[in-house]
């Protein structure tokens, strides 16, 4: 006759799996829209589904994608904007599990989120004033608010336009990120006496259908000679700063310099990021260059800065470098354990490597501080096995008795490998 073991897992303390079905949706697309059949993509019978109790397993793809067992298929649960969902990222995806019970199996779901052109390139500012000494000379470059455009790809940001263009022209850069820095460049020498006020208008262009444009008024003030411009010490200047690093910590120092004389010498510096966290984690002396911390800084939620500014003298002239913040992580985060399917009760005649509880850990920090390790206490006729990237199986390791054990208490202990771990 088959007699059963209870089993009783306890959790003491405490990653992305590629899967083996994948789906693309856009985003936007309404609640109760049909994401993918699920049941057939995964070669499974809808009767199996529901006998095993199929469900979701997820962080938090669960409140935006919900698993329909009778048809077999996943639904749009909520809707989904992909700029809130991935702020940062290109590529933005949902990844989760399908969990069945009788006997216990998972798979791997990932639904990619693609972009639709829902945003138009934004200026921070409706408006530049600048004010440029009519002996500028032809080919002076003053820097501008640059656009911002959440959408990704070809509905992203594509080109900027001035008008009118008597006097000036656009100069753009592309960095390393992806983004182009956008410059006024002088072509034709200007003349107080014929125009002391110049309106322009500033256009970004996305690429998408339709397309999508933002403006930006400039107004120039031309003013007597100024026959110089700042000059940083470096276009780039890098720096590291500790996560939790305390408010008014100086990160970095920038420098320009002027060769005029009295208040066409005078620099003030500015940051010029526009419609990003920057300005709400650093703050710049206008009057000495020193960026410093006026927020705690999460290595979790952001690992890099780049902090855009601008030198100013009296005259109207400009110069712009970038500093480049590295984020230092520290062991601020515990691993969490998280029980995706578990058995109380087996029976003694199990076979060996049965499993009987599916864990899965995470730790948000990186690198040693991010690697979790998992064991269980010895002498119990169980072992946890790694299975792939932070997933566990506990299985029957040696044959159970009933007479010898009817229940085990069983301690799962997860630590991971910083100083202090």
């Amino acid at each position: 006759m088959k007699r059963q073991v209870l089993l009783f897992v306890s959790l003491i303390s405490l990653g992305p799996v590629f899967g083996q079905v994948s789906y693309s949706i856009p985003e936007e697309m309404s609640r109760g829209s049909l994401v993918g059949r699920i049941a057939q993509d995964l070669g499974l019978e809808i009767k199996r589904l529901i006998s095993g109790k199929a469900k979701i397993y997820s962080r938090n793809s669960d409140q935006y994608i919900e698993l329909n067992r009778e048809r077999g298929v996943l639904l749009i649960k909520e809707r989904i904007d992909r700029e809130a969902l991935c702020t940062e990222k290109a590529l933005c995806a949902l990844d989760f599990q399908i969990l069945l019970e009788n006997p216990m199996e998972f798979y791997t779901v990932t639904v990619q989120i693609t972009d639709i052109n829902d945003n138009a390139p934004t200026f921070e500012k409706s408006e530049m004033n600048f004010k440029i000494s009519e002996s500028a000379a032809t080919g002076a470059k003053f820097d501008l608010e640059r656009a911002v455009d959440l959408d990704v790809g070809i509905n992203d940001l594509q080109k900027y336009e001035l008008k009118p263009t008597e006097n000036f022209g656009l100069k753009l850069h592309s960095n390393p990120d992806g983004h182009k820095n956008v410059e006024m460049v002088l072509l034709k020498p200007l003349d107080r006496e014929k125009q002391e006020q110049i309106s322009l208008v500033l256009t970004a262009v996305d690429g998408g259908e339709p397309q999508m444009s933002g403006t930006m008024q400039i107004l120039i003030t031309v003013l007597d000679v100024n026959d110089n411009a700042p000059v940083f010490t470096q276009k780039t200047y890098k720096a590291t700063v500790t996560e939790n690093s305390p408010k008014g910590t100086v990160v970095a120092t920038v420098t320009a310099s002027d060769a005029d004389q009295g208040s066409n010498s005078k620099i003030t510096y500015s940051i010029t990021n526009t419609l990003d966290n920057v300005r709400k984690m650093f703050y710049v002396n206008e009057e000495n260059g020193q960026v410093s911390l006026i927020e705690t800084i999460d290595f979790e939620k952001s690992k890099r800065f780049q902090i855009n500014l601008r030198a100013n003298d009296d005259g109207g002239l400009t110069d712009s470098c970038k500093l480049i913040v590295d984020v230092l992580d520290v062991n601020d985060n515990k691993p969490e354990i998280n029980i995706m399917s578990k058995s109380t009760v087996i029976s003694e005649d199990a076979k060996l490597n049965m499993v009987v509880t599916m864990i899965n850990t995470e730790d948000l920090d990186s690198g040693d501080n991010g690697n979790v390790k998992c064991f269980i206490s010895d002498n119990v006729p169980f072992i946890l096995k790694l299975t792939r990237n932070n997933f566990y199986n506990l299985v029957t390791d040696s044959d159970l008795n009933r007479e010898r054990a009817s229940e085990y208490n069983i301690t799962v202990t997860c630590s991971d490998e910083g100083v202090p771990s």
